[in-house]
């Protein structure tokens, strides 16, 4: 029985998966010089270790100046000086797009960013003579606040739009859960296998986050709960195969992030919330309503946020001890109890630079000390 204003719930069945033979794309500028460049540059990037979100986005960027090379006749790299450069970063800033509007100052510097790092591999290889993107001054960035931000009341409407009544809907809500509580990005929630999450400690741990960098999250009851209930519950129903992933698909495959972010979408159209945003929203929600309920910005973002385990430079000894660290309590420093400390400024200061009452006593125990040390002689 829908509730009064509820919007009703269309679910198609989920028929076995189609596999469709996968259609070679035809790359129009894989002929040009310049893009021989890129693919070495991108082949290098991978043996480097970068991530393939990152090679991703440098070989879209890279293809558009290639291509804006193209139509000016820019096929050796060496032909490209300083000059071109800043001319291709004024085509970006009065370049309009479909809609009239101008690119973003992060947008053009997503275009220009990628130009040093492969300029500097160019020159490296010696493939150019020298660096015409070492002097290419990019954009500032601004510093925004996040647009939007969901209120309690709205997490909870997305919350019960997820209806624990099948496999799937059970799925998703602790899918929700789990992003609401834990904070996790997009791109972490579908990496998470089954012993990654300690119900135990109520410990989630993330590997290979942003940065490549590992971090232990602590997890709130009520998500932990459901997470318990989806896996007994749900995941053996939705598991076809034999995976790791701790969120299926109802194909019995890992769930992606676009998958995620789908859901978070259909669940906001439900409630009736029309914010633009999905999974990153219940990521700024939970750090707001943290702050909103006493948490301040360090503890927000050391011990519930930010935990990281994997430090840059560290030893593996200094990782344990970070990760133990993360999973003892907090005591607040008032509430140890401390012996009493002696007055290190009337040990350390002189007759002089005491007051009058305090000179008077200070001779009078260095006197009594002084006699002490000659009867004992």
């Amino acid at each position: 029985m829908p509730r009064k204003g509820q919007r009703l719930k269309t679910r198609k069945v989920a028929w076995p998966k189609p596999r469709l033979p996968k259609s070679e794309r035809v790359d129009p500028l894989a002929h040009l010089p310049l893009a021989a460049y890129l693919t070495a540059h991108l082949e290098w990037m991978g043996v480097s270790g970068y991530s393939e979100d990152t090679i991703r986005a440098r070989r879209i960027a890279l293809k558009r100046f290639i291509a804006w090379c193209e139509e000016r006749s820019l096929r050796d790299p060496k032909d490209i000086t300083k000059p071109i450069l800043e001319r291709y970063q004024r085509h970006l800033f009065y370049y309009r797009k479909a809609n009239g509007r101008p690119m973003t100052l992060g947008t053009q510097f997503g275009c220009l960013a990628p130009l040093k790092t492969f300029f500097k591999w160019l020159t490296k290889e010696n493939h150019i003579f020298y660096n015409p993107a070492s002097e290419l001054a990019l954009p500032k960035l601004p510093k925004h606040l996040p647009r939007v931000i969901l209120s309690i009341q709205e997490i909870e409407a997305i919350l019960r739009e997820a209806e624990p009544t099948s496999p799937s809907g059970l799925r998703d809500r602790a899918m929700l859960e789990t992003l609401y509580s834990t904070a996790l990005r997009r791109m972490e929630l579908p990496g998470l296998a089954l012993y990654d999450v300690d119900l135990t400690r109520r410990l989630v741990m993330v590997r290979e986050g942003k940065g490549k960098r590992d971090r232990v999250v602590p997890i709130g009851e009520r998500a932990a709960a459901w997470v318990e209930k989806y896996l007994q519950e749900g995941r053996p129903q939705l598991l076809v195969g034999d995976t790791e992933g701790l969120f299926l698909t109802d194909y019995g495959e890992p769930a992606s992030p676009e998958y995620v972010a789908e859901r978070v979408r259909r669940y906001m159209h439900f409630a009736g919330i029309k914010k633009p945003g999905a999974a990153h929203l219940f990521r700024h929600a939970c750090a707001t309503h943290m702050l909103e309920n006493g948490a301040d910005t360090a503890s927000s973002r050391r011990s519930w946020v930010m935990r990281t385990w994997a430090r840059r430079k560290s030893t593996p000894a200094s990782r344990s001890i970070s990760c133990a660290k993360s999973t003892m309590p907090r005591i607040r420093r008032s509430s140890i109890e401390r012996p009493p400390q002696p007055n290190r400024y009337l040990m350390n200061t002189t007759v002089e630079r005491a007051s009058e009452h305090n000179a008077r006593i200070l001779c009078a125990v260095r006197s009594r000390a002084l006699c002490a040390v000659l009867a004992a002689a």
